[in-house]
């Protein structure tokens, strides 16, 4: 984990250098962390699919078909029966695209888990299967405009905390990091398990806090637009006074969908039965199944839940577009895949921390953010993030061997 943030801090320092310091600015930050968002959420989902041993290439045709699905049904269909601009609209809509991505989802985790069909095969042909099925709910036509609340979700002027709650939830998500982190090593040192030495646990601590409050600090240093102030002002009925008036974006909404999405999956990882099983089975299957863990299950619950997070991403991404169109994540799912691996889930099953398939998204955005401000062509761009994820594979498994783990 140092190393992948020692990596993130060398690239965006190069990256800063090479763009005349515009890369780390408020503003390029506050983009970075929002398009990072909605691949990060799937990310989380693909360290479990992942760590048991199975691949789900369907997840960025999925993605492009809850958009769609949502898209039509708060656009076209609930105006009707509701009425325009109802307050239920948007949530009616992520219910939709929850219920959705959960049964696909699901259903792929079956064919896999009772048909026993290869997850490479039965994705692929998810890939396949939803991006037609995408095209073919509208009939290839961009759906718009979306609900005004719902696309709060996606960032934007309007949609962030301001700057108090940014701080609030810059502390509270600092103090729960640290406790994960102490908790951590106690368990692993009262069950025998070998710990990192007390200074790297402690930096690691220091880093944590440290990218957390200042990052916080830094999107509250992101003024807002005097055109987006005058309309959050009408809207809360502020006055504007003469000198004009500051507001400041703080963390934008698609964030904290992002934390919370980290927090709960790190607690079932961690915490619950369930995150036990899902390592278990991926350290040794038959092992597994002859303790009891019913897999087939398993892998239903796994991939259905794979399928509600990518309609949270869904959600996320189509919201910051403001629109959904038949392009709508293309090529997540390499995106998806590589951050996990990036982030250090080992492709044989078993090894995957929710924090670093995180951190391996916000790797991988910042590899395209930082060519495209520099000008490196698309090609090159594809080019160099390939040779990322292949040296960053060879890397974990040199690690592994140095450490004597599978």
């Amino acid at each position: 984990m140092l190393g992948m943030v020692g990596a993130l801090v060398i690239l965006w320092i190069g990256f800063n250098q090479f763009t005349d310091g515009r890369f780390l600015t408020a503003r390029n930050l506050f983009n970075l962390s929002v398009q990072t968002a909605s691949v990060a959420v799937m990310a989380t989902g693909m360290v479990f699919v992942i760590v048991t041993r199975h691949i789900d290439l369907s997840v960025g045709s999925m993605l492009g078909l809850l958009g769609m699905i949502m898209g039509t049904v708060q656009v076209h269909l609930l105006p009707e029966w509701l009425g325009y601009g109802h307050w239920s609209i948007w949530l009616i809509t992520i219910a939709v695209g929850l219920t959705c991505g959960v049964v696909l989802g699901g259903l792929q985790g079956w064919i896999v888990g009772y048909l026993a069909v290869p997850a490479f095969i039965v994705t692929l042909g998810g890939l396949l299967v939803y991006r037609g099925a995408a095209w073919w709910v509208t009939q290839g036509q961009t759906v718009a405009p979306l609900d005004k609340t719902f696309k709060l979700l996606g960032g934007g002027a309007e949609g962030t905390l301001g700057d108090v709650l940014s701080w609030i939830l810059g502390w509270a998500a600092t103090i729960i990091a640290v406790i994960f982190m102490i908790l951590s090593r106690r368990q692993k040192s009262s069950h025998g398990f070998k710990v990192k030495p007390r200074w790297a646990e402690i930096s690691l601590i220091g880093v944590v806090a440290t990218l957390i409050l200042g990052y916080v600090a830094i999107m509250n240093a992101y003024p807002i637009p005097r055109g987006a102030v005058k309309r959050i002002a009408e809207a809360k009925g502020l006055e504007i006074p003469a000198e004009g008036l500051m507001l400041y974006h703080g963390i934008a909404i698609p964030v904290v969908i992002l934390i919370l999405i980290a927090i709960i999956m790190t607690v079932v990882a961690r915490r619950t039965r369930f995150g036990r099983y899902i390592y278990a089975t991926g350290g040794n299957p038959e092992a597994a199944k002859l303790s009891g863990v019913n897999t087939q299950m398993l892998t239903v619950k796994v991939f259905a839940l794979m399928g509600a997070l990518t309609a949270v991403a869904a959600v996320i991404a189509s919201a910051r577009l403001g629109a959904v169109g038949n392009d709508l994540g293309t090529l997540d799912e390499l995106r998806v895949i590589a951050a996990a691996v990036i982030g250090g889930t080992a492709l044989a099953g078993g090894v995957g921390t929710i924090f670093g398939a995180i951190l391996g998204a916000l790797i991988m955005q910042s590899l395209q953010s930082g060519m495209a401000m520099v000008g490196v062509d698309a090609p090159l761009q594809s080019i160099v993030v390939g040779v990322v994820l292949v040296f960053a594979v060879y890397l974990d498994i040199a690690y592994r061997r140095r450490a004597g783990q599978p």
